[in-house]
């Protein structure tokens, strides 16, 4: 289950900003970014953290700057997990990535029912689970998962859709093992083209929670989002 790497360097939700609106999309309140003329969209999938988490909102935002129309929904309706407010275990039982999958899905049928073409989706720690479901029912065109937490060696092979999956090198969710478990079945689909990296020297949740004073965590971090943001043009484009 979560655990502590789930909820290390919690976001300052009172922070939150971007370049983007918030507005009912599919049934749920979601931060949009990008251009309404596009063609082409990116569906994030957050952390437990939420959709209100800025570095989140900063990389929505930066996935719009390369033309795709991005959509990331409050899947918690409003109750992000909040440290010292409610323990994760408990918290989960209410916010489990299964109901994420379904509410994913009127989120993609929008997309679609205005005019969006292709979608990719990226799922974060929690979100990844929700991602690697949508990718096994190829409601996508492409996915990539970051830190990803309960995705299984089963989930990956039955994945349908072009994905990445980028880990950190300290990580107790989906540890470098885990990943290149991930990678041996993923070379055994050569229908399905797939990427897996492992990052050295960073912990679970760098890509949206990185520290800002730490270069090392913040390089790692925009290497991330270039990987994610190239598979995307690549396979959804």
């Amino acid at each position: 289950m979560a655990g502590p790497p789930c909820c290390t360097n919690p976001p300052n939700l009172s922070s939150s900003c971007g370049g983007g609106h918030v507005e009912e999309f599919g049934g749920l309140k979601s931060y949009i970014s990008g251009s309404a003329d596009s063609k082409t969209a990116v569906l994030l999938v957050s952390d437990v953290f939420g959709y209100e988490a800025p570095k989140f909102r900063k990389l929505a935002d930066k996935v719009a700057g390369a033309g795709f129309y991005v959509v990331a929904p409050d899947f918690f309706f409003g109750d992000p997990l909040v440290l010292g407010k409610t323990d994760v275990e408990t918290w989960l039982k209410s916010h489990g990535p299964d109901q994420g999958f379904e509410h994913a899905k009127p989120i993609i049928e929008a997309l679609k029912g205005k005019g969006i073409t292709k979608v990719g989706a990226a799922g974060f720690c929690w979100g990844a689970k929700v991602v690697v479901e949508l990718a096994k029912y190829a409601y996508i065109q492409a996915a990539v998962l970051l830190h990803p937490s309960f995705v299984s060696l089963d989930d990956i092979q039955g994945v349908k859709v072009p994905i990445s999956v980028l880990g950190a090198e300290h990580d107790n969710r989906s540890p470098p093992e885990v990943l290149k478990q991930f990678e041996e079945a993923l070379n055994t689909k050569p229908e399905v083209d797939s990427f897996v990296k492992v990052f050295p020297g960073v912990s679970h949740g760098w890509s949206v929670r990185y520290k800002d004073e730490d270069e090392k965590e913040v390089k790692c971090a925009e290497e991330a989002h270039q990987d994610m943001l190239g598979w995307f043009v690549k396979y959804v484009k």
